[in-house]
This record gives C-alpha cells, structure tokens and sequence, in this order.
C-alpha cells in the first residue's frame, strides 16, 4: 500500500504557480546570513610538517597576528597534537579558529608510526561529534565543532621529491580529511627549480593515489579562479610576520643580504594564492566537505559496526528498536561466551597451578627423603668412627698401662740390685 503512494506521488508532476503579489520568502536568505552570524563560525586548521619548517610563522601571516605557541624541541620521542583555540572577528563575524599543531613529527628515528596519532586525533573529533549527534538531548548548533576542515601538509624544500614518509601520511590521511599540501620557505629554492618540484610532487601524488582536495568548480562565482588555483597546487608560500620598508610603504617580507622577498607579493610566492582559497573563497566548502563526504564515511562505518543499516527498496522497514534488541542480545551472547571462556581459562590455570604445585611437593619430598638418608648415612658413620676411636683409646690406654707397669717394674728391679752389692761387698 505504501509503495502505491509512493508511485502516485512520483506520477505526479509538479506544478509552477506565479505569485500575485509580494509575499516575503525572498528575504530568507537574509534571514540565514543575520542567524549565521550571530551565532559566529569556528574553522580548524591541522598543520602537519617537520619541527622548524615554519608552520607558526604561516599561522600567524595567514591571519595576521600572532598566536601564542610554545617553540618545540627536536628531541620528543613521540609525535603528539597540540591545538589551541581562538576567538578572531573581522568587521561583524566571529570566527572560533582551533590551530593543532603536530609536535615532533619526522624526528624520530622510526618514522613507521608517526602517522597513527594524526589519525587517532582526527578520529577522536568524529567520535566527539558523533557521540553529541546520538544524544537524547542533543545541542548541536551550540557545541563546539572541532572536526578538522583541513589539513596544511608542509613540505620540506628540498628540491628533489616527496619524501617516503610524506606519502604515507598524505595516504594515510586522505580519506579523512582535505590536505591542502604547500611547499615551505619556498625562498630557499629557485624559480626554476620550484617549478620543476611542483611536477614532480604532484606527478607522485597522483601516482601513489593520493586525493588532495581540489577547489570546486561547480559554483559558476568561483568556477574560474578555483580552476586556475588547481593547477598551481602545491602553493610555495613564504612566512613572515616582520614589516619590512620596500619603497615608500611597509610590507611583510624576509630580508637578506641580497634583497627581500615579500610575502604577498605574488611573483615571490603563492601565499596570496593561499589566502585566498583557504579563507576567502573556499572556506564553507572545506567545512561542508569535512561534514558531508569525510564525517559521512566516519559515521557510516561507525553505524555499520553498531549493526544499523539502510533499508533498500525492497527490504522491509528499518525499526530501531528491534535492531537495538538484536546488538543487545548478539552482546550478551558475546559477553556469555567470553565469560564462559575466561572461567574455563581459570580452571585450566588452577588445575595446571595444581598440577605444578603437586610435582614440586614431590619433587621436595624426594629431596627431603633423600637428605634424610644421607644424614643417616652420616650419622651411622659418624657413630662408626666415633666407635672406631673409642677402641682406639681403650687399646691405647691399655698399653699406656701396660708400659706404665712395665716401667715400675725395671725401676724397682734397677733400684734393688746396687743394695744387694753392697751387702755382698760388706760380708
């Protein structure tokens, strides 16, 4: 029956009607200007590059100011994120700017996982999202969005090509969030080789699969300046927050020995390229883009892993509740059988603690008998020597008496026979 509506209001054909007077729907585009900017905007920029490649500098020139940022080491043994978060204002609109920094990145000596807490902060903010999203009481329009919108990958100036660990972060990364890669300090490099870097990093890219975010040309407004700033990606761009004197005005620029290059000059570097695209001309489209194609994909895995699913044409309803029954009961199920399996485990662990704690009983009982014995075995001829040496004493002692009688008796035999002499001699 259902599906019988559907075809009769699919059969029918819509109808133009002419107003016959002013009625006031036009002005609903107003409405949502004055309501977007009373209630401000936020934009979050993760800035991922080596340590000292001049990702601050960049942040600072690109909304000219200065941002608190503490200066890191080259000596952090891990890579981890660092984002602090801004009130801006430009004329009447509010912008809550969150600037995440990746701190130690490229100076471990194993780079294999410099890219997974990266991921896992892109992650967290999706999961963050979603959690207020399946609220009961949910406030979305208040809480604070800190999805990433983009991503600035810095490049070192190398002048040859993307390094490997480059590649595998930008791959990496790609599905979960627009990278928008610039080449830095690009005043280290020469024209020409610039040029031949840029080929050469996106002729990587592309063969590596890599998806940079391309401006879109869809919108007729920006179709043609975004289509000319697609083919001059990476942007080589240049930092600096000094004003320099060139001529008769002040300028931002580096200086050296040899001259200046000034940063919004645009045959120095791409850095007005830059602003332009990221904050004038592209930034609701990075933000719609981070919404509906990066935190879609995050969601929709994230759903399918809960168990919900799409209903197709010809499937039955989709009911909530009775998917929430089927998780429930698929996890208690699971919850029994690794219940089941964690008491079978103890058992087995107490039976085979038994079984050891039995054969080093018997193994101590067979040392206690055995140095029982051997203590007997001791004792017995202990007692034997002891009765060995008795004897021994008693034979001494015997003849100790033996030759003591004998010594009395040649004594008393000496002492008597010069007595008899003298009384022969006296007769």
């Amino acid at each position: 029956m259902a599906a019988d509506h559907k075809d009769v209001f699919a059969s029918e054909e819509k109808r133009n009607l002419e107003l016959g007077g002013h009625v006031g729907f036009d002005s609903l585009p107003d409405q949502l200007v004055s309501k977007s900017v009373a209630q401000g905007f936020s934009f979050n920029i993760l800035c991922v590059g080596e340590t000292g490649i001049g990702k601050s500098t960049l942040m600072n020139t690109l909304f000219n100011t200065t941002f608190e940022n503490e200066e890191a080491s080259h000596y952090e043994s891990e890579v981890h994120l660092r984002s602090q978060t801004y009130e801006l204002q430009e004329s009447n609109v509010n912008l809550k700017l969150t600037v995440v920094h990746t701190v130690g990145f490229g100076d471990q000596i194993n780079k294999e996982e410099s890219h997974k807490p990266i991921l896992e902060y892109i992650d967290a903010q999706f999961e963050k999202y979603l959690e207020e999203e399946l609220r009961i009481k949910r406030s979305l329009f208040n809480c604070h969005d800190t999805r990433i919108h983009t991503c600035l990958y810095f490049i070192a100036p190398t002048g040859h090509s993307l390094k490997s660990l480059d590649l595998v972060t930008m791959k990496k990364l790609d599905s979960k969030v627009n990278i928008i890669p610039v080449i830095a300090k690009a005043d280290t490099v020469s024209k020409i080789e610039l040029d031949k870097l840029k080929i050469k990093i996106m002729s990587e890219l592309v063969s590596n699969g890599v998806q940079i975010y391309q401006f879109p040309t869809e919108d007729e407004a920006v179709a043609e300046i975004n289509s000319s700033m697609n083919t001059h990606l990476p942007f080589a761009v240049v930092g600096s927050v000094e004003d320099v004197k060139v001529g008769n005005k002040m300028v931002k620029a580096r200086l050296y020995p040899w001259g200046s290059v000034q940063v919004e000059n645009e045959n120095h570097c791409d850095f007005v390229k830059l602003r332009e695209m990221l904050l004038r001309v592209n930034m609701e489209d990075l933000r719609e883009q981070t919404h509906a194609r990066h935190y879609e994909l995050y969601r929709r895995c994230k759903l399918e892993e809960m168990g919900f699913k799409d209903t197709n044409p010809d499937s039955q309803s989709f009911s909530l509740q009775q998917t929430y029954e089927a998780k429930r009961k698929e996890f208690l199920l699971e919850l029994q059988r690794k219940e089941e399996e964690m008491r079978q485990m103890f058992v087995n662990k107490v039976k085979e603690t038994e079984a050891e704690l039995k054969e080093k009983e018997k193994e101590l009982h067979e040392r206690f008998e055995q140095l029982k014995r051997m203590h007997q075995d001791e004792k017995k001829n202990l007692e034997e020597k002891r009765r060995e040496l008795e004897e021994e004493m008693n034979a001494f002692n015997r003849r100790k008496v033996a030759a003591e009688t004998l010594m009395g008796q040649a004594l008393q035999g000496c002492s008597q026979q010069p007595f008899k002499k003298d009384k022969d001699k006296k007769n």
